[in-house]
């Protein structure tokens, strides 16, 4: 069983023409592990055959990124290639777009010293964060896609040969992107269209809150002023309509960074910088995130959420049915961008400034006024299943059932 080329290929295709939607001219910035160089061919001619400008593709190691932690000096863990970022940041200035392809082991970094990884993502991120905020704030279109690496599958598939394990990742990976059929790009303008449908509604309705029931949960997500519900295809300030993330399922938006109250149970593990978090519980005052808990992991995590003051409160809220494709394939993949669209998540820490009304042209402050989150992190994490009910609370107190059993209640 290996990885069938002609729907990688299509998933390329998918990547350029619906991802990114990339225009003539437009420079291409790309990041990837180096096993994912079959995808980054592809996706690379695709790009050149739109017309793109300049496809620039910067290759991470996972060998090379061990032997740092094997072998550096403790003073590298509070470095990051700052310079790197920075021109990363000047090439979206000047319009270029970002695509990123996953498929990294996410067990890399289990068994490496956690301060050490919590000190390089910190730094990472701080370097990071001007080339962040162009995408974050949807100044430029940008894009996510998978390939499925070696290291990967045998992590999702270990009781089958590397061969046989790469091959169904790679088919799971191609039906969650809907390039397992004869007109991938149409059944993404399909799919598109119904999550419009359930945003639509959810910004007419303008709750002023949504709050959770189920086992282990009882809160109460207060929203931002002036949000707005977004999924599927969104139209970036630059003035192209792109898919973010490849594949995705949700509707979203900005919580209000102070009106969270209550408790919550997380429903499915979360793979994070090589730790694999189980049974989370968080509890919330005022916004903040005061207590956290887990079987697994509680540690790892309490240190991100020590990361700055944002990270301990919620940035995203997006919600998720139960019987979504990748919930209903009944795979763990230890990587957000899949697990987040297998259940209605949140996600503590930098909010999307393009979740608002006239986001596009609000000021940083203006955003953090109306209640939207800073901070360098942003971390998704699954609170949804079929045992989850959600309403939408007005502001007079009246309430509509938005969820019922982890399915749309309307």
């Amino acid at each position: 069983m290996t990885i069938d080329l002609k729907k990688l290929d299509k998933l390329a295709e998918v990547a350029i023409k619906v991802g990114l939607q990339l225009q003539d001219g437009q420079d291409l910035v790309m990041t990837a592990p180096m096993t994912a160089a079959p995808l980054v061919r592809r996706i690379t001619e695709h790009a050149y055959k739109a017309g793109a400008g300049l496809v620039t593709t910067i290759y991470s190691d996972e060998e090379a990124t061990l032997a740092r932690y094997k072998h550096a000096n403790d003073k590298s863990f509070d470095r990051a290639a700052s310079w790197l970022y920075a021109g990363m940041a000047e090439a979206f200035k000047n319009n270029a777009a970002r695509l990123a392809i996953a498929g990294d082991n996410p067990m890399m970094l289990a068994g490496q010293d956690p301060d050490k990884v919590s000190r390089a993502m910190r730094a990472n991120s701080a370097a990071y964060k001007p080339a962040l905020q162009l995408i974050t704030g949807f100044d430029i279109n940008w894009n996510i896609v998978s390939y499925p690496s070696p290291a990967w599958a045998k992590l999702m598939f270990p009781d089958d040969s590397e061969e046989v394990a790469v091959g169904k990742l790679a088919d799971a990976i191609f039906k969650a992107s809907r390039v397992d059929n004869d007109d991938p790009v149409g059944a993404w303008k399909a799919h598109n269209a119904e999550l419009k449908k359930r945003w639509t509604w959810l910004n007419e309705k303008q709750f002023a809150s949504l709050h959770y029931t189920g086992p282990g949960t009882d809160l109460t997500i207060g929203l931002a002023d002036g949000h707005r519900w977004k999924g599927g295809a969104s139209e970036a300030k630059n003035g192209i309509t792109c898919n973010p993330n490849i594949p995705t399922e949700e509707v979203f938006t900005t919580p209000h960074r102070l009106r969270v109250e209550g408790h919550v149970s997380g429903t499915k593990p979360l793979s994070h910088n090589g730790a694999l978090i189980r049974d989370m519980y968080a509890r919330f005052e005022g916004g903040r995130l005061v207590e956290f808990k887990s079987s697994e992991g509680q540690d790892i995590f309490n240190k991100v959420l020590d990361t700055d003051e944002g990270a301990r409160h919620l940035g995203e809220v997006a919600l998720v049915p139960h019987s979504s494709p990748i919930s209903a394939s009944g795979l763990l993949f230890y990587n957000t961008l899949y697990d987040e669209n297998a259940a209605s998540h949140i996600a503590m820490g930098q909010c999307y400034a393009d979740c608002f009304e006239g986001g596009k042209d609000l000021t940083p402050d203006q955003i953090y006024a109306q209640g939207g989150n800073r901070s360098l992190i942003h971390i998704d994490w699954m609170i949804g299943s079929d045992n989850i009910d959600i309403d939408g609370v007005h502001a007079d107190g009246s309430r509509e059932p938005v969820m019922r059993a982890g399915e749309w209640a309307n």
